[in-house]
This record gives C-alpha cells, sequence and structure tokens, in this order.
C-alpha cells in the first residue's frame, strides 16, 4: 500500500495509522518518485494520493496508475473539495474522493473496504470545468462526490432543495461533467410558463397546430438531444403534461403539438424542485410513477444557514464576481461585516448572499466593507423573519426529525439560548448589563448561560 503526500505531516500520520492497522505502507513526498518505483520494483495493491503536488499532480498520477494497472484502486485525497476535482478524480477511475482535514479512522477503514475491490478501466477524461458550485461544508463534500459518481451514467436525477440554493447549478455541473458536455444544456422552468403553452415549450408545434402558430417549433426536448434537459420546479407542472412526459422518458419518443411524425431524443433528464414530491403523490397532485422515472437519484442541495461556513467563501466569489462586470476595484468585507453576514439565517440562500453582494459592489463607498455598510440591507430580511419564527422552528424541528436526529428538544432550546443571548449582546455592543436588563435576566443568570452554550459551539479550524 502506497501514499503519496507533499505534505510531511499528513504522509507521516497516515501512513502509521494504516501500519497500525496492520498494512504494509510506503511513503512518497511527490508522485515522480511513485511512478519510477513502480517500473522497479512491485505494484502497491492500493494507493493513497494528494491531488495538488509539486510537479505532477495527483490527477495526472491517477492517470498513470490506471494506464498501467487500470483495476488499482486508488483514493485521492485533497483539501480542496471543488467539483472540478472531485469529478475529474472519478472520471479518471479513482475508487473514492478524501476530503482533509479526514478522520484517520474513516482512512483505515476504506482501505479495508477498497483491498477487495478492483475498478474497471477508466473512461476517456472529459475537459474539466471551473468551479460553479462552492462549499466546503459536510453536505457540500458530499455533494459534489455524488456529482462526480453521477456525471459518467446516463441516470435521471431529481434535485431538491430549498428556493435560491443553486439547483441549476449542480444540473450544470452534472452535464458539464458528463460524456455530453459537448452537446447542449437546455433549461426550462415549467412554473414559468403558462399552462396552455408548456406543452408547445417541451415538445414544440407544427405550423398551424392552434391559433397563431405560424410556423414550425422545435421544443426543448428537441433542442437538448443528446444532451441535458433541465426541468426546474417540476412540481408545478400540469397533470395532463406529467403523463406526456412519462411517455418520453419511458420511450425516449414524442409527436410534437399537430404533428404525426414520431420524433426521437436522447436526452438526460435533471428535474428539480423546492416542493414535497412524495407529499404531493399522496394529495394525487403527482404522478407516482412519474416521480419513480425522474428520482432515479435524488440530491438534496442543503439551504445556506446548514452550512454557514461557506459564507465567506461564497462572498469573497460574488463580490470578485460584480467588481469584474461592474467594472469597480475589488472589495472586500472587514471582520466585522463578515461575522455578521456568518450569522444571518439567510432565508433566500445562496440567491439573497449573491444579490446582498452586487448591491454591496454597487452602493458601498471604498473597498472595505464594514458591519456599517450593510446598513438595512439584512435587517429588512430580518425584521421579515422575526414575525414568523415559529413557523422556522416547525420547520427545523421537522428538518431534525427526517434526519432521526437524537436529544432533539436540547439542542433546540440551547440554539435558542444561543442566538437570543448573542443577539442581546450585540444590539447592546458587548455590554453585558445591558443585554441582561434587555432580557429580564440577571446579570449573572446571563453570564451562566453564556458559559453554557459556547463549548457545544462547531468552529473552523
Amino acid at each position: 500500500m502506497w501514499v503519496v503526500d507533499d505534505d510531511r505531516a499528513v504522509r507521516f500520520v497516515l501512513a502509521e495509522a494504516l501500519r497500525d492497522a496492520g498494512y504494509a505502507v510506503q511513503a512518497f513526498d511527490n508522485a515522480h518518485a511513485a511512478v519510477q518505483a513502480l517500473e522497479g520494483g512491485p505494484d502497491p495493491d492500493l494507493v493513497f494520493t494528494d491531488v495538488r503536488m509539486p510537479g505532477m499532480d495527483g490527477l495526472a498520477f491517477l492517470d498513470a496508475l490506471k494506464a498501467r494497472r487500470p483495476d488499482l484502486p486508488v483514493v485521492v485525497m485533497s483539501a480542496y473539495t471543488d467539483i472540478a476535482s472531485t469529478a475529474g478524480a472519478f472520471r479518471g477511475g479513482a475508487h473514492e474522493f478524501l476530503s482533509k482535514p479526514f478522520d484517520l479512522d474513516e482512512a483505515v477503514a476504506l482501505a479495508a473496504r477498497a483491498l477487495p475491490e478492483r475498478t474497471e478501466a477508466a473512461p476517456t477524461p472529459e475537459p474539466e470545468m471551473g468551479d460553479a458550485l462552492v462549499g466546503d461544508a459536510p453536505a457540500m463534500r458530499e455533494l459534489f462526490r455524488a456529482i462526480g459518481r453521477l456525471a459518467q451514467a446516463p441516470l435521471s436525477v431529481l434535485v431538491t432543495g430549498e428556493t435560491g440554493t443553486g439547483k441549476e447549478l449542480v444540473a450544470r455541473a452534472l452535464h458539464r461533467e458528463s460524456p455530453r458536455a459537448r452537446k447542449p444544456f437546455v433549461a426550462l422552468n415549467t412554473a414559468a410558463i403558462p399552462a396552455e403553452l408548456l406543452e408547445s415549450e417541451l415538445f414544440g408545434h407544427e405550423a398551424g397546430a392552434f391559433t397563431g402558430a405560424n410556423k414550425r417549433h422545435v421544443g426543448r426536448f428537441e433542442q437538448a438531444d443528446g444532451g441535458t434537459l433541465f426541468l426546474d420546479e417540476i412540481g408545478d407542472m400540469p397533470a395532463m403534461l406529467q403523463t406526456r412526459l412519462l411517455r418520453v422518458l419511458a420511450e425516449g419518443e414524442f409527436f410534437r403539438v399537430g404533428g404525426r411524425e414520431l420524433i426521437k431524443v436522447d436526452v438526460r433528464v435533471v428535474a428539480a424542485t423546492h416542493q414535497d414530491l412524495d407529499a404531493l403523490v399522496r394529495e394525487g397532485r403527482f404522478r407516482a410513477d412519474l416521480l419513480h422515472r425522474l428520482d432515479v437519484v435524488r440530491l438534496r442541495l442543503p439551504p445556506l444557514r446548514e452550512r454557514k461556513a461557506d459564507v465567506p467563501a461564497l462572498a469573497a466569489r460574488f463580490l470578485a464576481q460584480a467588481a469584474r462586470r461592474l467594472g469597480t476595484p475589488a472589495k472586500r468585507l472587514q471582520p466585522d461585516a463578515l461575522k455578521r453576514l456568518e450569522k444571518h439565517d439567510w432565508p433566500g440562500n445562496v440567491r439573497e448572499l449573491e444579490n446582498l453582494c452586487w448591491r454591496l459592489v454597487a452602493l458601498a463607498p471604498g473597498d472595505s466593507i464594514g458591519l456599517r455598510d450593510l446598513g438595512s440591507a439584512l435587517r429588512g430580511s430580518e425584521g421579515r423573519d422575526t414575525q414568523d419564527w415559529p413557523r422556522l422552528l416547525a420547520q427545523a424541528t421537522r428538518e431534525a426529525l427526517a434526519r432521526g436526529d437524537e436529544g432533539i428538544h436540547a439542542a433546540l432550546r440551547e440554539r435558542f439560548d444561543q442566538v437570543l443571548l448573542e443577539t442581546a449582546l450585540e444590539t447592546s455592543d458587548g455590554h453585558r448589563q445591558r443585554a441582561a436588563e434587555s432580557l429580564g435576566l440577571g446579570r449573572n443568570t446571563l453570564t451562566r448561560k453564556l458559559g453554557a452554550s459556547r463549548p457545544s459551539r462547531t468552529r473552523r479550524s
């Protein structure tokens, strides 16, 4: 078993953990040395390799390994869990992608699972894409892994998530990392098209099919032939069209509206919704058989409030984009402003953060954005949420129950206290006595509650 990583600490710790588990391990600080070792000795039975290394990087090393031993399991490691890295690794035939920092027990367990397995020959690599999604939270890492695996498979995918989370970005990533990347990606928001026009938009129509149809119209399915069709807000599709869509998914053929020619297409469908389709099926508003066709694989895109650690990276990206588009100097967030953004619950999700960054670039004076520059941009949206906090609490409870969390009452109560206390401190500029008085608490009680809540907070190292 080999460990290849230019980071001495990672190389040493991982190699020692694998040796403690009973494996014979050889470690290399660069990929060139490992390639040379391939020529002079027996092949390893498993390889752990970093992605970013001087000289030959991990993905090029993966190609060299697979050219020699297509069945060799290779675990690719990286602290940069973007789609290009993960999808590139899986395209190259990686057995698994391990995000740094990782748990050593997880790595050892992965080695135990990988050794009996052999993978097929690596597919031909496709051009890599740029970062369409940004995130380092565990849920996003898992999403990137799933995109990397699914991109090569011609399966229908259902993307779920709240409005503004970036579901179309997931669909575009699946397309761009797939063998269909050179074919069209066609998107259609089914909720934005009137019901009486949606059939024509999807399947096209012949001249004279209805009043105003003066010439033939090619629908979205034909436009996407060979590529990917993204159907957003699929839960709003009328029942009659659900039946037609089901047939296309099952048989790959249809008639244009008013047409007699059978049109055959090869289209991968990625659908998305913010609604609970299972509930719609139970209510008789969505076909169960259509859901089964669409929901071959389901990907959940988490709301921004569940991955607040990603806010700094997202904000930096959006600020840079806005500055380039508006032709203004780049702007950065001061620590107090960034801290405030990380505390916000983002009811509008990533789209809300993106819009905020564009406003800040356009309106904030100077190159540095402070807490004062945020102004009422956040307070306005928070004011709407304040009146609706019981609904948000109910939603958080439902999500925790759906995940099977334990100790839900204690966790939510602790979170409630934490938000209450920190908000009072923030509005009183950190003055504990004033914060306690505003909440109707004694200063000692507030201090004790702060002490009880702080150790449980999750911090990024």
